[in-house]
């Protein structure tokens, strides 16, 4: 698919979705330039590489209480939920002024905690408000635009941070995505939603107890026969790619190059994953969820497993290759998501399944971690990449059409 078919330009015209999209555009590129500018501030302040590298970790770590933060998005009515969020981060962001010193870096610490957290409740809610808002059928079109849009802004945005970090400091980072907050909330008023259905989801959620609604994502996803093997897939994935992760600069140093080296990787893998995003609406389409997760997973062992060759070009490829499979399983668990559950459970549906989904990366690249120095990554790549088909081979069998 390209910028010019019918599909993609309709998502682009249309009222709902091309707000929504210019919102993960704008917030995106606030995020990204954050991450690591973040890392870069506290090296600076601290000396300490640890500290530095907790940065992210602690933006992150909210998304395992997925399941919890996802309740708020389906007692409030969504898009005021996700005007307000970007409005309180804006202004959270601006305290971000007060770090300058090392004793002050708590603050900093504080605010990206408070960022992860919001971050899940505003995912759960637009992934829920989308539900409503677009066609069914052009779900998997969206998500995929959004990939799109999330990696165009990881290949340009972290340089960007840095950069603007160096000539002016972390101040002016925060301001910048700060602006960006404000601007996507400015965004999401714009986006038109029957005031009925937005409203929906509030009186359902609140008759029922806390207790009860943290456990009716969880209860919905483990017992739907569509969600549970994609989700599972897709977790599973996740979990062996960020072992082989943890293997890269392992395999960098086998082939004669500095760290650096990973950068074209990241670049490389970036373009491959726009151009998934780009036709991932046409695939599913034709495809069908399954199919598609599990030719991407596919894909991604056959990546994974070339690695261990030791050649550049092989490994360039490699990083292209990965770029396309690894999103497929993710575009495909939240579009289903999004297309078999019900509304009134979608925020926490969604929120649970993006921790189910993305929290194994952590634990993968801390197994990644310990067998790097004594297994051989020519031996363990492959082995992950027989790992990776074999996850992807129950999805092949009991493929609905229509995007079943």
């Amino acid at each position: 698919m390209t910028p010019s078919n019918p599909t993609a330009l309709r998502i682009l015209r249309d009222p709902t979705t091309a707000p929504c999209l210019a919102a993960v555009v704008l917030s995106g590129f606030g995020t990204s330039a954050l991450w690591l500018a973040s890392g870069i501030w506290v090296k600076d302040l601290t000396g300490s590489n640890t500290l530095a590298a907790l940065c992210l970790l602690t933006m992150w770590a909210p998304t395992l209480a997925g399941p919890f933060l996802g309740t708020i998005a389906d007692r409030v009515p969504r898009k005021p939920l996700l005007i307000r969020t970007n409005l309180t981060l804006a202004a959270l962001l601006l305290t971000l002024f007060a770090v300058d010193s090392p004793d002050r870096v708590w603050i900093l610490f504080s605010v990206l905690f408070l960022y992860g957290t919001a971050g899940v409740v505003h995912d759960a809610a637009e992934s829920a408000l989308m539900a409503q808002a677009v066609d069914k059928s052009l779900l998997g079109d969206f998500n995929g635009l959004r990939m799109t849009a999330n990696e165009g802004m990881k290949l340009i945005a972290p340089l960007a941070g840095a950069g603007l970090y160096a000539a002016y400091g972390g101040p002016t980072v925060a301001l910048l995505d700060a602006l960006t907050f404000v601007l996507a909330a400015i965004v999401y008023a714009r986006v038109r939603v029957d005031a009925a259905e937005a409203a929906e989801a509030a009186p359902k959620a609140a008759t029922t107890t806390w207790r009860t609604q943290l456990t009716e994502g969880t209860h919905h996803l483990r017992h739907h026969p569509t969600l549970r093997p994609l989700v599972l897939a897709a977790g599973t994935t996740m979990l062996l790619t960020g072992i082989a992760s943890a293997l890269l600069y392992a395999v960098i140093e086998s082939l004669g190059h500095s760290p650096t080296y990973a950068g074209p990787l990241y670049v490389l893998q970036g373009v491959g994953s726009v151009f998934v995003g780009l036709t991932s609406g046409p695939l599913l389409r034709r495809l069908g969820e399954r199919k598609f997760a599990a030719y991407g997973i596919a894909l991604t062992a056959v990546a994974t497993t070339l690695k261990a060759v030791p050649s550049d070009a092989v490994f360039l490829i490699s990083g292209v290759a990965t770029g396309i499979g690894l999103p497929c399983a993710l575009i495909a668990g939240l579009t289903a998501v999004q297309r078999e559950t019900p509304n009134e459970l979608l925020g926490r549906t969604a929120a649970t399944a993006n921790t189910l989904m993305f929290a194994p990366t952590a634990i993968g690249l801390a197994i990644g971690a310990a067998l790097v120095e004594p297994v051989d990554h020519r031996a363990l790549l492959p082995a992950l990449g027989l790992a990776l088909l074999l996850t992807a081979a129950p999805l092949l069998p009991g493929r609905r059409p229509g995007g079943g």
